[in-house]
C-alpha cells in the first residue's frame, strides 16, 4: 500500500470545516469510476494533479449561481484572472490551464506540479452567454470517455 492510499487502495482525503452547513468539498465526494479504477501510484504526478483539479473545478461550479463561471486567480503575481476554458497535462509533471483573461485575451498557464497553486474564483459569466459555461462537468465526462476508450481499463 502506498503512503497516499487507504487499505482499500483508494486515495485518502480529508476536510475540516467550521460549519456543518457548508457545501461538501471535492474531498468528500466519491471519485468518478475513471479515476478510481487506477491507483494513484500508477499515475504520473501530472495525470493525478489534472484529475483532482477537475474534481475541484466541478465541485466549485456546483456552488455557483447562473450568473457566474469558474475562473482562477494567479498566486504570487499580478497577472490577473483566467476564465478556465480547458485544462490538460503533459506527463510526467506539467499541468496547463487554457482560457481568457478579463479583457478577453487568450491566456494559458503552464505549471510544474510541484508549483501548482490555484485560486478558484467566481467570475461573472460572459454577457453574450445565456447560460454559464460549466467546464467541470464536461471535463469529468471526458475522463469517463477516455477511460472507456483506453485498452485495459474498465
Amino acid at each position: 500500500m502506498s503512503a497516499g492510499a487507504s487499505p482499500s487502495g483508494k486515495p485518502r482525503a480529508a476536510v475540516a470545516r467550521c460549519s456543518d452547513d457548508a457545501a461538501p468539498g471535492a474531498e468528500e465526494k466519491p471519485l468518478p469510476a475513471a479515476m478510481g479504477d487506477t491507483p494513484p501510484e500508477a499515475k504520473s504526478p501530472a495525470e493525478w494533479a489534472y484529475q483532482r483539479m477537475i474534481l475541484y473545478i466541478q465541485n466549485f461550479e456546483e456552488q455557483l449561481d447562473n450568473e457566474h463561471e469558474v475562473a482562477m486567480g494567479f498566486t504570487g503575481s499580478d497577472a490577473g484572472v483566467l476564465r478556465i476554458e480547458g485544462i490538460g497535462y503533459f506527463d510526467p509533471d506539467i499541468v496547463t490551464f487554457y482560457g481568457t483573461d478579463t479583457s478577453g485575451a487568450k491566456t494559458q498557464l503552464v505549471q510544474h506540479v510541484s508549483q501548482l497553486n490555484v485560486i478558484l474564483r467566481a467570475m461573472p459569466r460572459k454577457p453574450e452567454h445565456k447560460e454559464p459555461y460549466r467546464i467541470g462537468f464536461r471535463l469529468v465526462a471526458d475522463l469517463e470517455r477516455d477511460a472507456q476508450d483506453t485498452p485495459g481499463t474498465k
